[in-house]
C-alpha cells in the first residue's frame, strides 16, 4: 500500500490524520504544496502556496492543513497541476474548478488575474461533464464523458490546438482531426498535449523541440496530428514528462519518445527519439508507466508487480530501467523525483489488514483476548502470556512450571505503580515509551530491576529531554523516591544536581 508519509511534505502529519486521507497530490515547483481528500470528503491543503495555488483566499503559506470549504462534500475525481502552479480539479458531478496561476488565463475564467480561491470554469463547459483534466505548465485541458477534449491557457508552440499561437481565454474544444473522435485519455507535457481515442490512435500537438510529439520530426504542430508509427499497436496508457512521453499498450508492451537528456526514454543512452521507440523489451508484461511534465524521471510496473525507474533520480541519470523494491510507480516519484511531486492523483487503498506489529498494540489491555492480569494499585491490566515469554526474559523465566506465578490467572504487583507497570507492559506490545520524565524515572528502576536495556536507554532519553528549571526538583524528588541514578542537567540553564549520575 502506498505509504503518503514517504513524501517529505506529508511527514509532519500524525498516524490518526494521515489515516482519514482518501486522495492526495503533491505538487509545486519544489514539492512544497499538497492537497488531500479525506474519507468524508473534505478537502484540505497546506504548503507554500505560490501564486495562490493552495485556493485559500490569500497567498499565506500555511504549515498546518487548511479545509477548502468551497469543495466541501464534493466528490474528486481528476485533479491536475501546472508550473505555476495552477491547479485544475473535477468533481463526480462532472464540475470543474480551478484556482492559483492564471499569467496566461490557464484557469479558463477569461482573464490573466490569479485565482485566489476555487471558482467554478464554466464557459463552453457549462453543459458538458468533466470525467478527466490535464495541466502542463501553462496550459489546461479537460475530457468530457462524451470523449470531447478542451484546452485553454498559453499557446505559445500551438499547445491548445487551436491552429493559431495566440493564448485561448476560456476553454475551447480541441477539434480538427479530433472532430469525429472519442478521446479516451488526455495528457499534458510542459507545453505540448496529446491524447488517445477510443480505438487507442494518439495524437498529439504543441511544442515538439525534442520529438515529444513522437511524429518522427521537431517540427512545433498548431493542431492534432496522428503518431502513425503507433499503427497496427492499441495504446491503452500514455504519460508525459517534461519533454519526453511514454506510451503502453494493451498487449504490455511499452514505447518511449522525446527528449533523453537524462535517459529519461530508458534506451540505453541520451539520444533524443523523433519517433516511437520500444523499450524494456525482454522483460515481462508492463502493467502501468508514470512520468509527469515536472519531472525528467520514468517509471514502469510489471505484472508480477516489479517497479522500474529510469531518467533523473536524485540528479543521477540512469539510463537503462532500473529494478527497485518499490511496489509502486508511486514510491519512485516519492523517493527519487526532482522535485519529488506525485505523478498523479493518488489514492490510498484503507483495509482492515493489520501488520503484526499493528494487532499486537490493538491487543494490549483488551480483556477478550487476555490469559492473564496485573492488578497494580487496584486496576488490572490485561496481556497475553506468550506476548510477554517472548518479549522479556523476566516473564520467561516467571512462567515456568514451578514457578507459582505460571498457574495464576491475576498477578499482584506492589513495588510499581500503575502508570509505571502499564508503560512497562505496553512497551512489550509496542516498542514505545510515552511517559511524563517524572514517571520515565520510575520505569527507568523497573527496567533496572528487569534488566531490560532498551529499555533503560529510553527512559533516559525522556528524562534528560524533559528536564527543566521548573521541573528539575521535582525530578531529583522522583529519582530519590525510586532510589534511581538519573543525572539532572539543563545545559541551557547550568542547573546541575550532580550527587545523581547516569551509567
Amino acid at each position: 500500500m502506498v505509504d503518503v508519509a514517504k513524501w517529505p511534505i506529508f511527514s509532519l502529519m500524525g498516524p490518526q490524520e494521515l489515516a482519514v486521507i482518501r486522495k492526495a497530490c503533491v505538487f509545486g515547483t519544489s514539492a512544497n504544496e499538497a492537497i488531500y481528500i479525506t474519507s468524508d470528503d473534505e478537502v484540505y491543503v497546506f504548503g507554500l502556496n505560490c501564486s495562490n495555488c493552495l485556493g485559500t483566499g490569500d497567498s499565506q503559506s500555511t504549515i498546518v492543513p487548511k479545509k477548502l470549504d468551497f469543495l466541501s462534500g464534493r466528490k474528486v475525481v481528476s485533479l491536475s497541476y501546472g508550473s505555476g502552479p495552477h491547479i485544475l480539479l473535477a468533481t463526480e458531478d462532472g464540475e470543474l474548478f480551478a484556482w492559483g496561476h492564471n499569467g496566461y488565463s490557464q484557469l479558463g475564467n477569461g482573464t490573466t488575474n490569479q485565482g485566489a480561491a476555487p471558482v467554478l470554469v464554466s464557459s463552453n463547459l457549462l453543459d458538458k461533464k468533466v470525467t478527466e483534466v490535464a495541466c502542463g505548465s501553462h496550459h489546461s485541458m479537460a475530457l468530457t464523458d462524451s470523449g470531447e477534449v478542451y484546452a485553454w491557457g498559453y499557446n505559445n508552440c500551438g499547445q491548445v490546438g487551436s491552429g493559431s499561437t495566440a493564448n485561448q481565454p476560456t476553454p475551447r474544444r480541441v477539434s480538427s482531426c479530433l472532430q469525429n473522435k472519442v478521446a479516451v485519455s488526455i495528457i499534458c507535457g510542459q507545453t505540448s498535449s496529446l491524447a488517445v481515442v477510443d480505438n487507442g490512435e494518439v495524437y498529439g500537438w504543441g511544442y515538439n523541440g525534442n520529438g515529444q510529439l513522437g511524429l518522427g520530426n521537431n517540427g512545433n504542430q498548431l493542431t492534432p496530428c496522428r503518431v502513425l508509427a503507433l499503427q497496427g499497436l492499441c495504446v491503452q496508457q500514455i504519460v508525459s514528462g517534461y519533454a519526453h512521453t511514454l506510451a503502453l499498450t494493451d498487449e504490455g508492451l511499452l514505447y518511449a519518445w522525446g527528449a533523453n537528456t537524462y535517459g529519461q526514454l530508458g534506451t540505453g543512452n541520451k539520444n533524443n527519439q523523433l519517433s516511437p521507440v520500444q523499450i524494456m523489451t525482454e522483460k515481462e508484461r508492463i502493467v502501468e508507466i508514470a512520468a509527469c511534465h515536472s519531472t525528467h524521471t520514468s517509471a514502469a510496473k510489471t505484472q508480477s508487480g516489479q517497479v522500474y525507474m529510469w531518467g533523473q533520480c536524485r540528479g543521477q541519470s540512469i539510463v537503462l530501467p532500473h529494478l527497485t523494491h518499490f511496489t509502486c510507480t508511486d514510491d519512485v516519484f516519492a523517493c527519487f523525483a526532482t522535485p519529488s511531486v506525485m505523478w498523479r492523483l493518488l489514492y490510498m487503498e484503507h483495509d482492515d489488514f493489520l501488520t503484526v506489529a499493528q494487532a499486537l498494540k490493538k491487543e494490549f489491555d483488551n480483556p477478550e483476548t487476555a490469559d492473564l492480569r496485573f492488578c497494580v494499585d487496584g486496576k488490572y491490566i490485561y496481556v497475553h502470556k506468550a506476548v510477554l515469554k517472548i518479549r522479556c526474559e523476566h516473564f520467561r523465566s516467571m512462567f515456568q512450571s514451578h514457578w507459582n506465578e505460571d498457574m495464576k490467572e491475576v498477578i499482584e504487583i506492589d513495588q510499581f505503580s500503575y502508570p509505571v507497570y502499564r508503560s512497562f507492559l505496553e512497551f512489550l506490545y509496542t516498542d514505545n515509551v510515552e511517559l511524563p520524565p517524572e514517571d520515565a524515572i520510575g520505569l527507568l528502576d523497573l527496567a533496572t530491576s528487569y534488566c531490560e536495556n532498551r529499555l533503560k536507554r529510553l527512559c533516559q532519553h525522556i528524562i534528560k529531554r524533559g528536564i527543566t528549571v521548573e521541573n528539575a526538583f521535582s525530578l531529583l524528588s522522583a529519582a530519590v523516591r525510586y532510589d534511581a541514578e538519573v543525572s539532572l542537567h539543563h545545559p541551557s540553564t547550568n542547573c546541575h544536581l550532580p550527587s545523581l549520575s547516569v551509567t
